[in-house]
């Protein structure tokens, strides 16, 4: 039987201390990047396999993230995207993923305690945030490190790290380009009212049109459907929009059953197949930036108290049935 690899074998390959090779495998982010690559590629050389029950019992962490996974509408979530970005993020900081299901924020912060007894993340990813929402309250008024993927809405003076897509920004960009096309009389399909997300998606839409002294009248509310998307449209239309912009893919496909000039929000495989015009969202960017501030608390290490990133016009010219 070969001998066992250790960390000393590894610090003489890579020469470099043990202390070093410790915070390579621990923590990564306060190691120089030339120095980090040269440890992990001695560790892949030698075969040297990091003993996670001894690491715990070592550094008191268990270099677990936790966050849960969110449900689909008619198919069409993009949160796969997030997901593999913040997998791919958190590997690179030395992190893995855990992953659970809750049905509500009442089921989330049963399970997330029932994760701190059994798993001991380190750390929380909460995303879907909303008004009213009392995760991040619970969290923080146990210090526990955690970090949002979606504003505190309703709650300016939160105080913790969050991460958010601008979707006020998007949807001013998707009118704008439906104004540039020749169209004044531009529709809203959103969410109830009430949706910190779809309100602000809204916003963004009535102000362009607002400050181009046109009408912000035709916009009416869905479950988020394809149903009701369609619904929706046949009215909006019936009231003389030319062109409408949705709170969602799922909702844009709906619309786009009524009339051509639809703009969604996510860029989903489906808007693509299609041919829907869309808002993409940077889910790879985010992920990154809600692992790094998560594990620049966790480190000390001082980072932004929050990052608000511009989605991208997906422009496709004529959708395809």
């Amino acid at each position: 039987m070969a001998e066992k690899v250790t960390i000393a074998d590894v610090a003489r390959h890579a020469n470099v201390s043990r202390q070093t090779v410790s915070n390579v495998l621990n923590s990564p982010e306060v190691v120089k990047e030339g120095t980090r690559q040269r440890v992990l590629a001695a560790v892949e050389t030698l075969g040297y396999r990091v003993s996670a029950a001894a690491r715990q019992m070592r550094t008191g962490r268990s270099r677990l993230l936790a966050v849960r996974i969110e449900t689909t509408q008619d198919g069409m979530n993009v949160f796969d995207r997030f997901l593999h970005g913040l997998t791919e993020s958190a590997a690179r900081s030395g992190y893995r993923v855990l992953l659970y299901a809750a049905g509500d924020d009442r089921a989330e912060i049963a399970t997330i305690d029932q994760l701190l007894g059994e798993f001991e993340p380190d750390g929380f990813v909460l995303t879907s945030t909303h008004h009213g929402d009392p995760r991040a309250s619970w969290l923080a008024e146990r210090d526990l490190p955690f970090v949002t993927f979606g504003r505190p809405w309703g709650a300016p003076a939160a105080g913790h790290p969050w991460v958010d897509v601008d979707g006020a920004a998007g949807t001013e960009s998707a009118t704008r380009h439906l104004l540039g096309e020749g169209h004044r009389r531009i529709g809203f399909i959103g969410w109830e009212a009430g949706s910190g997300v779809g309100d602000d998606r809204k916003a963004g839409w009535s102000r362009t049109l607002a400050a181009e002294g046109l009408d912000a009248g035709l916009t009416l509310e869905t479950d988020g459907s394809s149903a009701q998307g369609q619904a929706a449209a046949r009215e909006l239309t019936g009231r003389g929009a030319t062109a409408l912009v949705c709170v969602s893919d799922s909702v844009a496909l709906g619309a786009l059953q009524v009339l051509p000039a639809v703009v969604g929000f996510d860029d989903t495989p489906v808007a693509a197949a299609v041919g829907l015009t869309s808002l993409g969202q940077p889910l790879a960017e985010a992920a990154a930036h809600c692992v790094d501030l998560l594990t620049g608390r966790l480190s000390g290490r001082p980072a932004a108290a929050h990052v608000l990133l511009t989605p991208s016009l997906v422009i496709r010219k004529e959708p395809r049935s």
